[in-house]
Order: structure tokens, then sequence, then C-alpha cells
């Protein structure tokens, strides 16, 4: 089972062709994310093709994929359906889960659309042979798992591809593709399911204690950061009544 969550207001930022708002990283969500207007429904309508697209891709895999919308309390019933009939239409579960505002009793439904998910028999199957070369794998990837149109080499990562292709030693590592989250190509700016794109790699990483080769496409930070005032500080646990507190 593979699960795919999914935000009302994430699902409106990939809805660019219906004239969502730029909504950047680590800048407030403009106030018309909060809404269920027709505006923003057509936004919803436009960009859950992305969460269709995902979910088209776990098939792929022959997995059974479970949608879990990640719902809050501004959300609607009306938009959370949007999302719903998008992805049942491809063969996905799909369950609400309110953990956010009801903790561990919010998210039965996804509990058991995942466990019902759990009992039907998957064909589970990789996308390309361990004898693939590096190459044919990144351009497999890319078209198959992003939808891009073929994949540009830089000359310094080709190089690097055609000396581990030519070791037999790294036949047997895993490719781990390293590439914004924010966008299934990668220029983090293009939202939805973009076309006619071309995914560029400009070098390649290894990292042999755990065997893998990570192509790097774009312009990825490597470092992991957070903002100047990231939520944890304000977590905590209630020491007298074992809750946990500054969640909300």
């Amino acid at each position: 089972v593979a699960v795919l969550t999914a935000t009302v207001r994430g699902l409106k930022h990939h809805g660019v062709n219906a004239g969502a708002l730029p909504c950047p990283p680590g800048r407030p969500v403009p106030k018309e994310y909060f809404s269920a207007s027709k505006e923003t429904m057509k936004w919803l309508e436009d960009g859950v093709q992305n969460a269709v697209h995902h979910v088209r891709t776990i098939k792929k895999a022959g997995i059974n994929p479970v949608v879990c919308i990640n719902s809050f309390h501004f959300d609607s019933e009306e938009e959370h359906a949007v999302i719903r009939r998008a992805c049942e239409a491809e063969g996905a579960r799909v369950a609400v889960s309110k953990h956010w505002q009801f903790g561990g009793e919010g998210a039965l439904e996804f509990a058991d659309a995942v466990m019902d998910a759990c009992k039907e028999k998957n064909e589970f199957k990789f996308l390309y042979p361990n004898e693939l070369p590096l190459r044919k794998r990144v351009e497999l990837i890319a078209k198959e798992v992003y939808g891009a149109d073929g994949v540009d080499f830089l000359p310094e990562a080709n190089a690097k591809a055609e000396r581990f292709e030519k070791d037999p030693k790294y036949n047997e590592y895993a490719t781990m593709m390293v590439k914004t989250h924010l966008s299934l190509s990668a220029d983090p700016t293009k939202k939805g399911c973009p076309k006619g794109w071309r995914l560029p790699v400009r070098d390649f990483l290894i990292y042999s204690g755990a065997k893998f080769i990570c192509p790097v496409c774009g312009a990825i930070s490597l470092m992991p950061g957070t903002s100047s005032d990231p939520a944890f500080r304000r977590v905590d646990v209630d020491v007298k009544t074992g809750k946990v507190i500054g969640l909300f």
C-alpha cells in the first residue's frame, strides 16, 4: 500500500492553469486559499490533476493507492468531494483524516482505508531492472514518473554517468533522484502537471554505504533547513497531564 497525502490548499496551489495566486515557500498563505469561492474551486479542480498524476505513478508500481485528505477546520465538504471524485476515478481509495483537529480519533476513516487496502492483493513491480544502464534509468524515471519529454545531461554529469556505467560494481546501486519536491519538474515554479519540458541533470552523487547513485536535477539545495522561527520551538509536553501542547 502507498499513501498519498494531499491538502486542499496544496492542490489549489497547483491550479496555476486556473489562475491560482502564487504562494512561495516561507511566505504567508494568501487568504483566498482558505475560501471555497467559485474562483478557488477552479484552482482546486485544476490542481487536483497533480494528485491524479501521483496516483497513476503508484499504480504503475502495482501498489494499492490510498489518498489521505489531510483536512483542516477551514476546509469544506465540497472541496473534499472534488479530490475524492478525481482520485476515486483513478481507482484509489480516498479518506478524509481530521487528526489535525481531533487527534487519533480523527484519523479512523483513514486508518480503515489503509487496512482495507492492505487486504487486497497487489502486483508490485520495479520500474526498471537493475541491469538497465544508469542514464536509461534516469530517462525512464523522468518520463514515466515526472512526465518529462526527456533528459538533458550536463557535460560533467554525462562524463560521470559514463564512468559509472562502465564500472560493474555500480550495477547493483539503486538510483535515488535529487530534485525539488515543489514540482513534478526540476523547476519549483512549475505547478500542476507541466507539459513540454525536459529534466536537467547537472551532477551524480555516490553514497557507497547505502549503495545509492543520486542524479542531481536542477538548482536544488542539498542541505535541509528550517525557517527562522520553526514551529517545533513551541511544541512541548505538559508534564502534569501528559498532553502535547503548542500544536494548534
